[in-house]
């Protein structure tokens, strides 16, 4: 009786989901198909209607889930088959379609936070949000500093939504009840924990601010990879202001040649390892809309409040089992190190053959030395296997606390490569970012950052 109760309330939940990502995406549409033959007066007030309108619908059917619903939906973006339909299609238009907040609501925010008005901060302010996002918008702004006027770009986060994720996330039923479609078989608890931590952690606009100047002073320099800096005389636990940074969006991106989309992916894959290797962070948010592409190959990475750091023990641990699964094709040790990890329980019913097979998957890009092609279909199989409910290992395995940020930016990675078709031998870029190998360049852009870390250490 108590499963049934549960059955159909987790179906309603379901349903109302549902309904409500079919309604904002339908007011979406039919406002976005009248501005077409619009005046630029009346596209403005549409544009406004529609965000007093989108903002109300989420709040009232969602009221305090607003935010840590919206989060999850861009967490959970990447998914593909992994969840069930109505959940997963309310969670990809709630990240797709967050709703700007009125600019009202923008000017006494940061009133509040900084202490004056607008008009004495900034010689301009653009009132249209060049992003929405879960928790707050980003706007561009010119600042008025001691040394003259800069460029910035303004993330402001909306009134409430600390205390409405924070109050949502108390209570591990709805992080629980989405993590259990994906993992039916497992325990999340682990996982439940790490992200109520990364999600209060992103909350907090300082802490990304000192993240976001982490990166900046360790990729300072660098000939392909750029992190805008921060100003942190004018950035509060709620107004993040950073340098303006122009360039082309990913959807551009994917209408460059080929050799251009293979160096964003061979600059994105070497900013996610080179980072997790050298100085053990993860930036945890892979999505499209945190980068800025251009044309002469940098990458500006942008977005730095899901940040995970590893200790020296866990990452001895992965560089281990890479060592184990890759380089050594030794799966009994690998098999060792994930039951210890607590990946795999102890004992479980089927061979090492059997486990390494299970695991290889997860390593092939980098198994063998060979050049490869990313595909869509590729990046959808990784995902699909990771959530594979019907394998028998799958039984007896589970995500543990340490791994929970790095399946998710490897399931984003694999997914943007794929969109990009990136080509590359990837076994051996990797063998230049891995300790335990540390190789020579064996590209162009590794040949430019070998310098670059070079130059770097030689200053250290």
């Amino acid at each position: 009786m108590k499963k049934a109760i549960m059955l159909r309330s987790r179906w309603r939940r379901n349903s109302k989901l549902a309904r409500l990502g079919a309604r904002v995406g339908l007011a979406h549409a039919g406002t976005s198909a009248r501005k077409v033959f619009a005046s630029a007066e009346r596209k403005e007030e549409l544009s406004r209607a529609r965000e007093l309108k989108t903002a109300q619908q989420v709040a009232t059917e969602l009221g305090n889930m607003k935010g840590a619903l919206m989060k999850l939906g861009q967490m959970a973006s990447y998914l593909d088959d992994g969840l069930p339909e109505p959940m997963r299609m309310a969670l990809a238009q709630l990240q797709s379609q967050a709703p700007p907040m009125a600019i009202e609501l923008v000017h006494e925010v940061l009133l509040a936070e900084l202490g004056k008005p607008v008009s004495e901060l900034f010689v301009e302010f653009d009132d249209e949000p060049i992003a929405a996002a879960s928790i707050g918008q980003v706007h561009r702004a010119i600042l008025r500093t001691p040394e003259g006027d800069r460029a910035v770009a303004v993330k402001v986060q909306y009134p409430g939504v600390a205390e409405a994720i924070d109050a949502d996330i108390r209570t591990a039923d709805l992080l629980g009840t989405l993590l259990a479609f994906g993992f039916k078989s497992l325990n999340p608890e682990d996982m439940v924990a790490e992200i109520k931590d990364r999600l209060r952690e992103e909350l907090d606009y300082s802490l990304e601010a000192q993240n976001q100047q982490t990166f900046a002073d360790f990729y300072r320099g660098h000939p392909f990879i750029h992190v805008p800096e921060v100003l942190h005389n004018y950035s509060t636990s709620r107004v993040l202001i950073t340098e303006l940074v122009s360039g082309s969006s990913f959807a551009e991106v994917l209408e460059w040649t080929q050799q251009e989309r293979n160096d964003v992916g061979e600059a994105i894959f070497r900013f996610v390892f080179r980072s997790l290797y050298r100085f053990r962070a993860f930036n945890g948010d892979p999505h499209p809309g945190n980068y800025i592409f251009h044309k002469d190959g940098r990458v500006t990475f942008l977005d730095f409040g899901l940040i995970k750091h590893f200790t020296v023990e866990e990452m001895q641990m992965f560089q281990g089992m890479v060592k184990a699964a890759v380089l050594d094709h030794d799966m009994e040790e690998y098999r060792r190190i994930i039951e210890d990890a607590g990946m795999l329980q102890l004992d479980a019913p089927f061979t090492t053959e059997e486990a390494g097979d299970y695991f290889a998957h997860f390593y092939a890009p980098v198994r063998e030395s060979h050049e490869m092609t990313w595909t869509t279909e590729y990046a959808t199989s990784i995902v699909r296997h990771t959530f594979d409910r019907t394998s028998a290992i799958a039984q007896y395995a589970t995500v543990p606390k340490s791994f929970v940020f790095i399946q998710r930016i490897n399931l984003g990675l694999y997914a943007l490569l794929g969109q990009l078709g990136a080509a590359g031998n990837f076994r051996r870029i990797s063998e230049e970012l891995w300790p335990m190998t540390n190789a020579p360049a064996s590209t162009t852009l590794g040949e430019a950052e070998a310098a670059w870390l070079a130059l770097r250490d030689s200053h250290l």
